[in-house]
């Protein structure tokens, strides 16, 4: 057994902040962008090349992985999960990032502590229940719950 692990420390590295943006440590911020009037609480994990945009409130211990875009005036809950790799090959992808797939996330979108949002696209005004599993684009404007997500009503 190895007596000398291997420690790498993350924090906050080549970050692009906007104007009037609150982080709440201990996060893992790194390689993206956050826009304007944001807030990131503590516990959260934002990877490279993510775009979060102007007005957003990204609350603990969400993760939120590579190829992600999310619009403006969002709300993203506690625990929420974003995935990218969707097993393709049977198993993970293993550095093989040909194989991830894109999430984009509308304007004015919530989603529910504990949500799992699988790569797919989430138009404007929709608000994601908690606990919901979106495995399918989310093309209209309404309320989605549930395992797979499913339009519930109208906003």
């Amino acid at each position: 057994m190895s007596q000398n692990p291997k420690i790498k420390n993350v924090g906050i590295i080549d970050v692009e902040f906007g104007e009037n943006v609150t982080v709440v440590n201990p996060v893992n911020l790194y390689g993206c962008s956050i826009g304007d009037n944001c807030f990131i609480g503590p516990f959260v994990e934002i990877q490279k090349s993510v775009k979060i945009g102007s007005g957003c409130r990204i609350q603990s211990h969400a993760f939120i992985c590579e190829l992600v875009t999310v619009g403006n005036d969002c709300f993203i809950s506690h625990g929420a999960k974003f995935i990218n790799d969707l097993f393709a090959s049977g198993g993970p992808a293993r550095g093989d990032t040909t194989l991830w797939k894109t999430t984009s996330i509308g304007n004015n979108v919530s989603i529910g502590t504990n949500s799992t949002i699988l790569p797919v696209k989430i138009a404007d005004n929709v608000v994601v229940g908690a606990g919901s599993v979106v495995t399918k684009d989310i093309l209209e404007s309404g309320i989605y719950a549930g395992n797979p997500a499913k339009k519930i009503r109208d906003i």
